[in-house]
């Protein structure tokens, strides 16, 4: 469907709000700078991010203790998890310092520019569910993005209560999900409704970790049910096409009693991995990396190249023909883009 061509009028509206969105943001960053240099803000202090709201953020300096503050005109964009140094004011503080990253999980957006998800990460929670139908390229995807910027990707399979409804369904989960334990992947079966959190508890606990999959996989769901308190927005299903509607519009992040932080991050349908080089999604499937190097062509494609050694490895069952499909297709994605 093609985009509505906006009239002359409505697009003079739409520029002007713009502009007096960017004059009313001037004007907060320069009653921050001169809060900041009058000495009318307390002194500096270290803090963690813990969500972002357009040009403000959410910062604590303890657990459960935030303040909004601004940000100085010569920091980069934030992201829910940063660590920063910041100065408290009343009503608002201000972040004068961002302090050293040692994770960053990104992905491009619509316009294909780079855009941050969330900062200091250990593991990577990929939550699927039986509706929307997940799809094994999908994961693929979460699991090379986490792989390349070094954080662990764990398989969470949600809503296994409409599992024990319908055979089908739960054989059609199994066999999706049957080959990433043999690669080394942890898969946790989880139900916000039914309970039974235990491996999930223990797999979160003193970890750093995000929430991300599709919309309406049950991503809040099972927040609300870590953290009641919480009490995050949960939307349903589409009855027309099973698919989720975005009900978390920011990442946040939550301290949880097992002693582990999580940040639930916004839902979304697609994952690109064009800001990737080939290289990179070839080391992000973790069962080519023994064999990368090995081929008779250097640079070999690994479609039909004679001496090719992902083909033999294949050939020999050590990879997966549905895993090499998969790296196939992420591959023509990063040519097309």
């Amino acid at each position: 469907m093609s985009k509505r061509k906006l009239s002359r009028q409505q697009a003079w509206r739409v520029e002007k709000i713009q502009a007096e969105r960017a004059k009313r943001a001037a004007q907060r960053d320069d009653a921050a700078e001169q809060a900041l240099a009058g000495g009318e803000l307390g002194p500096e202090q270290e803090g963690l991010v813990v969500a972002h709201y357009g040009t403000q953020v959410a910062v604590e300096s303890s657990p459960g203790k935030a303040s909004r503050c601004h940000l100085r005109a010569n920091l980069d964009s934030l992201v829910t998890g940063d660590r920063v140094v910041w100065c408290e004011g009343d009503p608002t503080g201000v972040v004068v310092a961002q302090l050293q990253r040692d994770s960053l999980l990104s992905r491009p957006d619509s316009q294909g520019r780079l855009k941050p998800v969330a900062a200091n990460i250990d593991q990577v929670l990929v939550v699927i569910a039986p509706y929307p139908e997940p799809h094994a390229n999908l994961i693929d995807r979460y699991l090379v993005a986490a792989e390349v910027v070094g954080m662990e990707p764990v398989i969470v399979l949600n809503k296994t209560d409409l599992l024990a409804e319908d055979a089908a369904l739960k054989q059609q989960m199994d066999a999706l999900l049957e080959s990433y334990p043999g690669l080394g992947y942890r898969v946790l079966r989880t139900s916000s409704k039914q309970g039974g959190l235990d491996e999930l508890h223990e797999a979160l606990s003193e970890r750093t970790s995000i929430f991300v999959g599709q919309s309406g996989v049950g991503k809040s769901s099972l927040v609300n049910v870590l953290l009641p308190d919480a009490d995050l927005r949960v939307g349903a299903l589409s009855e027309n096409t099973l698919k989720g509607t975005h009900t978390t519009t920011t990442a946040q992040l939550f301290h949880l009693d097992c002693g582990g932080t999580l940040i639930d991050s916004p839902g979304i349908r697609e994952f690109g991995l064009w800001h990737m080089t080939r290289d990179e999604v070839e080391g992000g499937f973790k069962e080519f990396r023994p064999v990368l190097g090995s081929c008779k062509f250097r640079d070999c494609r690994h479609e039909q190249e004679p001496g090719c050694a992902l083909l033999a490895a294949v050939e020999s069952g050590e990879i997966s023909e549905r895993r090499l499909a998969s790296f196939r297709h992420i591959v023509a994605s990063l040519e097309e883009a």
